[in-house]
């Protein structure tokens, strides 16, 4: 399981890198031609939508970091078995906000699959939208990788008392 993750994070980082890049590489394109005179439409839109791929991407990489969605002043507060069960509700929570996210995504993405880009009529909306619910898949397997780790955690806890 471990493993799995792992390689899944790497992928959505890379990816989300992947996105990032060209996200800059648009910008950089849209001002170099705007200082030249030059009208270059379609980078705004790819600069756009290639950043919310990436700022997808990266969230739920760091969910698994657990960089996102902390009760950071409890969890400083609280220790052994506290701590734990804080943790515990913490992903269940998310796991049930992302399964929701991820069902509205799916609609999301079946409303507007058909929908063109505006400078770019060849590109579908769609390939905007998968990203929701890319995004909370991922978030939902890392959330309950993290949710089996710290309830295997609880028990040895009670065991040790």
């Amino acid at each position: 399981m471990n493993r799995f993750i792992r390689m899944l994070e790497k992928v959505q980082l890379t990816v989300g890198v992947l996105f990032l890049t060209i996200f800059f590489v648009a910008i950089v394109i849209q001002i170099t031609t705007r200082h030249l005179g030059i009208s270059v439409i379609w980078t705004e839109e790819v600069a756009n939508y290639s950043f919310i791929w990436a700022i997808f991407m990266g969230s739920a990489v760091a969910v698994n970091r657990r960089d996102h969605f902390n009760f950071d002043f409890l969890q400083r507060k609280l220790k052994n078995k506290a701590n734990t069960s804080l943790k515990i509700f913490n992903d269940v929570i998310l796991i049930l906000f992302n399964v929701a996210i991820f069902y509205f995504g799916l609609q999301v993405v079946q409303r507007f699959w058909d929908y063109n880009w505006t400078a770019l009529p060849e590109m579908k909306m769609g390939y905007v939208w998968i990203s929701i619910p890319i995004m909370a898949i991922t978030m939902v397997i890392y959330s309950l990788a993290h949710l089996i780790h710290n309830i295997k955690a609880l028990k040895v806890k009670e065991v040790n008392e």
